[in-house]
């Protein structure tokens, strides 16, 4: 079934049942107190008859009268009085004969039940609906039976009856003003559920036009948002949905851009080595090379094969980095001495690029690492700081803080700009890349993977630079958890 229809049922549904609910509540209770008032007015009509009868024997023209004829005729004078109303007296004595009107003989035990005279006989009015059929048509009589004592003994009970034709017309009519008003909010209700089904339709079939586009590789759609219900929050789930695809996108465009562009590099760094290497063995296959040149043409390959396989395993580095396929060997160690190792190390590549790399930290301080990446981590961005550095100073300095290592790696060389530095740690990306020699990076893979490392050591690692000013690696390595514990614990003692 459609929506439309579903809300139409529901909302239709629901004000229908609401109004005949209503609709039969109001007529019980309309019928309920018409008959109310109806007993009241012949209980009513009893106690004038009752007034009618201390009055007349009070009133000497009827002295010569017993005290059951003066009763019965104040019954007849009462009666003829109501006699445009319908209203008849039967009175029972307490033998349960019929006085009033003048005929003799046992009351009918329908009429007054056994229970309903013993109710009688204790003082308690009762009240009586009865349904006979009179030349082919149903007549609702209504009796209000009062009881009547005579020196505090019981004397008989007097029944007041009247046909319930009031009532029943009452309530007819109240039932077809109902049923006329019924119709009519009906029509009401099916025009008012259309406008309210056809308002939610409009907003889900906006939402599936909007998903269609999405679908389609529109992610620029933006699906209205008022803030009013769940509609709106699905709206705005939608919309963020949609911004966070696009940006999906983008990246993955962005990935895809720069994988092509490292295939390209990668093809263009591998062809070369892998030609000179080539081009080495056909000498030496052709005794080309002369004897004296043969140990130079060997350090060669060997230098160019080892470029190769650096390319090869910065890549299976980052995607074992990337899928958690390392482990990490947490411990303790003296991170000022196996900097300065580094250091002395690499101080040939400082000095060829006429830089001064200089460690300012002397005193030891012990960082929580795996030692193996942390020289991983240290030796990619001092290398990176000397690569960019031509005739400057990498300056290296350790410190520790409350729990935790800072290493700062500054050097004085090219900088970067504001969109290089957001891009750094992108993968494949290369800060410099119409560069291709291995001195700018051969695989634009190195800060990817520093960032990974640092990432699984729970540590940070940010960047500063200014173009042409120099740039500030600051890695953070935090201390081992339960060190940090104990500490705070002595603090607080």
């Amino acid at each position: 079934m459609k929506y439309l229809y579903q809300q139409l049922l529901a909302f239709g549904g629901l004000i229908l049942l609401i109004l005949l609910t209503l609709g039969l509540s109001f007529t019980q209770f309309t019928r309920k107190t018409l008959e109310d008032n109806n007993y009241k007015e012949l209980f009513g009509y009893a106690e004038s008859m009752e007034k009618n009868n201390i009055s007349l024997s009070r009133d000497i023209r009827f002295e010569g009268m017993s005290s059951n004829e003066i009763f019965q005729f104040a019954i007849r004078v009462t009666e003829s009085s109501l006699n445009q109303q319908d209203v008849s007296f039967v009175f029972i004595d307490k033998d349960r004969n019929v006085q009033y009107p003048e005929e003799t003989g046992e009351v009918n035990p329908h009429l007054v039940s056994d229970a309903q005279w013993q109710s009688l006989k204790a003082g308690q009015q009762q009240k009586e609906t009865s349904s006979k059929n009179v030349m082919g048509q149903n007549q609702t009589t209504s009796y209000a039976m009062v009881p009547f004592f005579t020196d505090e003994v019981f004397f008989g009970v007097l029944l007041v009856s009247q046909p319930a034709m009031n009532v029943e017309t009452s309530v007819n009519s109240i039932v077809t003003d109902l049923f006329k008003a019924f119709i009519i909010a009906s029509i009401i209700a099916i025009i008012v559920s259309y406008f309210f089904a056809t308002q939610q339709v409009k907003r889900i079939n906006r939402m599936r036009s909007a998903t269609k586009e999405v679908a389609m590789g529109n992610f620029d759609v933006v699906v209205p948002n008022r803030n009013r219900d769940e509609f709106d929050d699905l709206a705005e789930d939608f919309n963020k949905m949609t911004i966070s695809l696009k940006e999906s996108q983008d990246e993955i465009e962005r990935q895809e851009e720069r994988r092509k562009q490292f295939m390209a590099d990668a093809s263009h760094e591998m062809r070369t080595p892998l030609t000179t290497i080539n081009g080495l063995l056909e000498g030496m296959q052709y005794n080309a090379i002369p004897e004296n040149q043969k140990e130079k043409a060997i350090k060669l390959m060997q230098n160019e094969t080892s470029r190769l396989i650096r390319l090869v395993n910065e890549n299976l580095d980052y995607e074992k980095i990337r899928t958690n396929q390392i482990s990490i060997l947490l411990q303790k160690f003296n991170a000022t001495e196996a900097v300065a190792t580094l250091v002395a190390q690499l101080q040939v590549k400082a000095e060829a690029s006429n830089d001064q790399l200089i460690l300012q930290t002397k005193e030891p301080i012990e960082v929580y690492a795996d030692y193996d990446r942390f020289v991983q981590v240290m030796v990619n961005l001092i290398q990176n700081a000397i690569q960019f550095t031509t005739d400057g100073t990498v300056n290296v300095v350790i410190t520790k803080l409350e729990h935790a290592v800072e290493i700062r790696i500054s050097d004085t060389g090219i900088g970067m700009t504001e969109a290089q530095v957001k891009n750094i740690w992108d993968r494949y990306y290369k800060a410099d890349p119409s560069r291709k020699n291995t001195k700018y990076g051969e695989s634009g893979l190195g800060l990817s993977i520093v960032q990974e490392l640092v990432r699984l050591h729970n540590g940070t690692i940010k960047v500063e630079s200014e173009l042409n000013e120099g740039t500030t690696f600051t890695v953070v390595f935090p201390d081992k958890p339960e060190e940090i514990e104990s500490t705070e614990e002595q603090k607080e003692a």
